[in-house]
């Protein structure tokens, strides 16, 4: 009777073990099959990325289409907001899988990481204050003032010119409060971002210039050990540009398709 009875308790408690095993089995695979794609912004680039007036979600051109190009390729986008001098490093030490960020594909930067094919072309604009008649181009910058984000190409390119006095803030919105301030006579940044920060603030005692320095693509960098992740996001790109998804995030947030 006591061996009978000690088969039962072995054989009980083998079920329960088992029970269990497979329950965490079960928890484990549902963890394994969820594919996350950690991107790395610097959220304050608006149109492209910005944050809510709560400061909880993450909004922009750049937000929506990462957003749709994770949901073609079967991933959970997670957003991490980064300084945009540490998007990069934050890339290489593989912190996150990939950046956008109003990124321009340039030489120095192909040089560490690998971009996707081209989402927006862009170009380099001026913004004085209204009642400024000395500053209608940009070799007009030299001797002057200029407010540019830190790490950018506004940044470098500003800095060819002779005798221009750079002033590097962390974040666009900073460029601008700089010229409100009359601390610089221009701000220099992409076009869209200064064109979106007039229409959206209303601000009338400023004015974009037409002049454009450079044209620029901006693409989604992925790390150069990751050649499989960058043709997913390449194919998942020409899908949203064929079923017309890009056109509709594109229309979203500059009024009109990207034709």
């Amino acid at each position: 009777m006591a061996k009978k009875l000690l088969v039962l308790c072995m054989a009980a408690l083998m079920a329960v073990a088992a029970l269990v095993a497979g329950c965490g089995g079960d928890q484990q695979k549902a963890a394994e099959g969820e594919k996350v794609l950690k991107v790395g912004v610097n959220a304050d680039f608006a149109p492209f990325e910005f944050q809510d007036e709560n400061g909880k979600e993450y909004q922009g051109f750049d937000m929506d289409l990462i957003r749709a190009v994770g949901e073609e390729m079967g991933y959970k986008v997670e957003i991490n907001n980064l300084n945009f001098d540490g998007l990069i490093p934050a890339l290489e030490a593989g912190n996150i899988d990939v950046c956008i960020s109003g990124m321009t594909i340039n030489e120095e930067r192909k040089q560490k990481v690998n971009f996707s094919d081209p989402y927006y072309k862009s170009g380099l604009s001026i913004i004085v204050a209204k009642d400024n008649d000395y500053i209608k181009k940009f070799e007009d910058l030299q001797g002057k003032k200029v407010a540019v984000q830190i790490g950018t190409t506004s940044a470098a390119e500003v800095k060819k010119i002779k005798d221009v006095d750079v002033k590097e803030f962390n974040s666009s919105a900073d460029t601008f409060m700089e010229l409100r301030a009359k601390g610089v006579d221009a701000v220099v940044n992409d076009r869209p971002v200064n064109d979106y920060y007039i229409m959206k603030s209303g601000e009338t005692n400023v004015k974009a210039l037409p002049d454009l320095l450079t044209s620029e693509d901006y693409g989604i960098a992925v790390s150069k050990k990751n050649e499989e992740l960058l043709k997913e996001i390449n194919t998942a790109l020409k899908k949203l540009h064929e079923n017309g998804k890009y056109d509709e995030i594109f229309t979203k947030w500059f009024g009109t398709t990207s034709k």
